[in-house]
């Protein structure tokens, strides 16, 4: 008899795993992959760490999960500093001033101010109905044309005049040379990549690869005095209310014969015609010099039961329904949830940290 079993071998099942085994509890964490590790999932082809499903850069302002990471891994100085391509031109991000330099040629902040003022002014705009007037309300219609529309319709799968305005409630503008993504004091990726990480946190504990909680339902479920939940949480109550809505991502993966294909480890492509959202070199998360490289394309793609649901979509629609089962989900004393599928709520990784942290204290009451 186990005391926990823990759904899903991620970032949040697996530090729950690691600090109630701690505390002498007895855990099983199952997964329906054939490894573990989740979405942080790293793997090794040709001496490089490929972020299978998708590029994952630790970054937190918080010294407490920065130092909890740290003790499984030593993280590296890497910098998100991605460039974003829009047909022949080529921008850095987030909007700062080389990103104004290459588009109006502009060199002070004064400057690209006042051409930014410019733009507004030409804009009447008062309450934004939708994404595209929002955008536009707060940066303009060169940066929303070139940087923001198309990629966004990619990402969502729908025109930005049909997509709700406070998806953007505001886009970063900086008036300072300076390329670094986050604001965040500390940044990095784990030298080795992140599947250490997870395999450190769970050893000495019992895990299931390649089992589907739905499968084995009613075993399982007897063989544990509680469950931690990191799947969808409609799903866990057989769609009782309707189907949540998610976003997929598809990548499709090369190795190359080259040392170098594109120069950074993340390229947004950014008008609609290119089908794929970006291309992810992932030898450059670590510096590598290795004589291949690897890359991923990455494709948004509409969501269904037979693919893998990455991230919630949030609209009120679906925030309502998701409070329904967050209602049930409070009343049944069986089981927890935890990842952004279990709690219907986009999370970077130092957030997913404090959670499941937060979690273990409030049930193992430490």
């Amino acid at each position: 008899m186990y005391d926990y079993l823990i759904v899903g071998s991620g970032l949040f099942g697996s530090i729950f795993a690691y600090e109630a085994n701690k505390k002498g509890k007895k855990c099983l964490v199952i997964d329906k992959r054939n490894h573990v590790g989740g979405n942080i999932y790293t793997e090794k082809i040709e001496e490089i760490n490929v972020h299978k499903y998708g590029a994952h850069i630790f970054h937190t302002s918080n010294k407490e999960v920065w130092n909890y990471i740290n003790q499984f891994a030593e993280f590296n100085r890497y910098t998100n500093s991605p460039v974003a391509r829009y047909k022949n031109e080529v921008y850095n991000l987030p909007f700062n001033m080389n990103t104004f330099n290459k588009l109006w040629g502009v060199f002070s902040p004064e400057e690209a101010k006042k051409k930014i003022a410019e733009e507004l002014a030409e804009v009447n705009i008062d309450e934004p109905r939708n994404l595209e007037e929002q955008a536009i309300k707060l940066v303009g219609k060169t940066i929303y044309e070139k940087l923001v529309k198309g990629y966004t319709e990619k990402q969502w799968g729908r025109k930005a005049t049909e997509l709700p305005a406070f998806i953007i409630k505001r886009l970063p503008v900086r008036f300072i040379y300076d390329n670094n993504y986050f604001n965040d004091l500390y940044q990095g990726i784990p030298v080795g990549g992140y599947t250490q990480i997870i395999e450190k946190m769970l050893k000495g504990i019992d895990v299931k690869l390649n089992c589907d909680y739905f499968n084995n339902r009613e075993e399982l479920n007897k063989i544990a005095k509680k469950i931690i939940f990191t799947g969808t949480i409609d799903q866990y109550y057989n769609y009782q209310f309707g189907e949540l809505e998610y976003r997929s991502v598809r990548f499709e993966t090369e190795i190359l014969d080259m040392e170098n294909y594109q120069g950074n480890a993340v390229i947004n492509y950014t008008e609609y015609e290119i089908p794929y959202t970006r291309i992810i070199e992932h030898k450059h998360f670590e510096f590598g010099n290795q004589p291949k490289t690897v890359i991923s394309k990455e494709y948004s793609d509409v969501w269904t039961k037979d693919k893998e649901p990455y991230y919630p979509v949030n609209d009120d629609k679906n925030n309502k329904l998701y409070l329904k089962y967050k209602e049930i989900a409070a009343k049944d004393s069986k089981v927890i949830f935890g990842g952004r599928l279990g709690q219907y709520k986009y999370y970077d990784m130092d957030k997913v940290i404090i959670e499941a942290l937060n979690c273990v204290r409030r049930e193992i009451n430490v």
